[in-house]
């Protein structure tokens, strides 16, 4: 899935959508975010400049895959674009209130790739809260390796209600942060000395035992304890059909695996397992480079 935009100089601020028959919730959601963005930059660069953006390409909004970050910078890039600013990803990132939990969207709209960031310190974001309701700048980039590119990703977005979104993903935060010590420690240790060597060494099998480990540890345990059964269903399914490793992207309800063999084994495994509830589900590959402006 990517996300493809154009903006041309209007006389006034507007969507316009080249896909048909989209879900009226996903027009009102993109709007949204590309209005609040193109207002947000258009303010810092003090210009009364107004623009049409056409979207040729989406991907599901509130799926857990981060379209948030990507629609309002991507919105950001065109109109900086546009007035001859060059901008990196950060830049644009503060402009537009993004970051301000993970880094991992702003890294991946400016690299691509497999990316570890490094978090906030106290002194930059004193509580513990999501990105939508942060403003804290984007924490650092540990960590940039270019992903296996003949590792197949499965991703399978089941057709169900976000579980956690709004006010009650702020509470959610509040309630189960800061994380035991113990289970930071033990996630530190697995991205560290499994995870990231494992990407670099191209051993899945390494890669897959470290997604699989870290389903349990700390927020993501969180996440997916909050989340619709049909979640453990999936990934279970994906397992057992040979998978390397498989979880669940961010708070869901995207799900994903790695595989380097059975592919459409593990895909079919995917819509077997959403079955009635429907949805989504797709081969793909890691991009290994960053958003491309035109």
């Amino acid at each position: 899935p990517n996300f493809i935009m154009k903006a041309k100089p209007n006389g006034e601020l507007k969507t316009e959508f080249a896909e048909k028959n989209l879900e009226e919730g996903l027009i009102r959601e993109y709007s949204a975010k590309i209005e609040e963005s193109a207002k947000r930059t258009l303010n810092y660069l003090k210009s009364s400049e107004r623009f049409d953006f056409i979207i040729e390409k989406t991907f599901p909004a509130h799926s857990g895959l981060g379209s948030g970050t990507q629609v309002s910078l991507a919105t950001a890039k065109l109109i900086t674009g546009f007035h001859g600013i060059e901008m990196d990803s950060w830049e644009l990132a503060r402009i537009v209130g993004r970051g301000g939990t993970s880094g991992i969207g702003v890294a991946s709209f400016e690299y691509g790739g497999f990316i570890v960031d490094g978090g906030h310190s106290k002194r930059e974001k004193k509580d513990f809260l999501p990105s939508s309701a942060s403003r804290a700048s984007p924490p650092p980039v540990l960590a940039r390796y270019d992903f296996p590119e003949d590792w197949n990703i499965i991703v399978a977005i089941p057709r169900i209600d976000r579980q956690v979104s709004g006010g009650k993903e702020v509470n959610i935060f509040q309630e189960y942060c800061p994380i035991p010590l113990g289970e930071v420690e033990r996630l530190s240790h697995i991205i560290l000395m499994k995870m990231m060597p494992s990407v670099l060494e191209e051993d899945i099998d390494s890669f897959g035992e470290a997604i699989n480990e870290i389903q349990g540890i700390g927020f993501k345990k969180v996440e997916r304890k909050l989340q619709h059964p049909i979640i453990d269903k999936i990934i279970e399914n994906m397992l057992s059909t040979g998978a390397a490793g498989a979880g669940m992207s961010s708070f869901g309800p995207a799900v994903y695996a790695v595989t380097d063999t059975n592919h459409k084994d593990v895909l079919r495994a995917a819509e077997e397992a959403m079955g009635d509830t429907g949805g989504i589900a797709l081969i793909t590959n890691a991009q290994n480079s960053g958003a491309k402006y035109e």
